[in-house]
């Protein structure tokens, strides 16, 4: 029997989705940082760090924050709660 092989130029599925609440970085939009609120049809669904309106992403295009990037978004998170005051 012979296995069936993809062209190299066919569309990959997209990457499992993580866990909600997980900080990503959609590197569609400039290297935004947002937390991962689900999955909406083809796209998903991220919420900036600090609040705010979702945007939709394509899965492709997003990636898993780095430490530096962590660290800024846990300090931007906190500082937003902090002059709300929500400490």
């Amino acid at each position: 029997m012979c296995e069936a092989t993809l062209p190299p130029d066919a569309p990959q599925p997209p990457p499992p989705p993580p866990p909600p609440g997980t900080l990503v970085v959609d590197t569609g939009r400039g290297d935004r940082v947002g937390e991962f609120r689900g999955v909406a049809g083809p796209y998903w669904a991220l919420r900036p760090v600090r609040g705010g309106p979702e945007w939709e992403a394509v899965p492709r295009e997003v990636r898993p924050v780095d430490l530096t990037e962590r660290l800024r978004a846990e300090i931007a998170r906190r500082n937003a709660r902090s002059s709300e005051g929500l400490l």
